[in-house]
């Protein structure tokens, strides 16, 4: 959700800054914060049984992250991390609910995301329940396709460790399974970039 950098600073949110890898919060830490982009990329991830990184979401300027925690007054279900440098403005929680009550017009814009979030987690689901690793490409890539993250021609801009990251797979898998693709024609891979259509 994007809020008028006026309005957030009027209900007294403070501007903070972040360097690219430093931790925002943990995931079981307590939410007190809701926190939106000015300027920056943040990931959440969470960590699988083995140790392995799976990323949750990825947001970028004037967007927020980690609201529903702060909502329902629950612990953080995954970690945040600046991948970039970073400005993020934080409103402590108390501000931010009499901000919405203040301004109903945003709450139903929040509850809107939370909506398209939780349609997004499902599309994500179903992906990672899928069992070859062909099937959980493809359907990442269809679902970053109907999101409109694919840029010019086609491009995944994403990295294979981040496929990774967001699949469940292991990069040697998804190297192996977008050269199939790739013979497939399903993908095709030019100077180490992948495309879609």
């Amino acid at each position: 959700m994007h809020i008028d950098v006026d309005t957030l600073l009027a209900y007294g949110a403070t501007p903070k800054e972040w360097h690219k890898g430093e931790l925002i919060f943990s995931q079981g830490n307590e939410a007190r914060y809701f926190h939106q982009i000015d300027l920056g990329m943040v990931k959440m991830t969470s960590l699988t049984n083995d140790g392995k990184e799976f990323i949750q979401g990825v947001f970028n300027d004037g967007n927020s992250f980690g609201e529903p925690a702060l909502m329902l007054g629950k612990p953080y279900p995954a970690s945040a991390y600046a991948v970039s440098d970073s400005i993020i403005y934080r409103l402590s929680k108390d501000k931010f609910f009499l901000l919405l009550e203040d301004h109903p017009v945003l709450f139903k814009k929040l509850f809107h995301i939370f909506c398209e979030r939780l349609y997004c987690k499902t599309l994500t689901a179903n992906i990672l329940v899928n069992n070859s690793p062909e099937e959980k490409l493809i359907g990442f890539f269809d679902k970053i396709k109907s999101e409109c993250k694919l840029k010019e021609n086609g491009l995944v801009p994403y990295t294979r460790q981040q496929l990774a990251d967001y699949t469940g797979l292991r990069v040697e898998t998804v190297i192996r399974t977008l050269s199939k693709l790739s013979d497939k024609k399903i993908v095709a891979i030019q100077d180490h970039k992948v495309f879609y259509k």
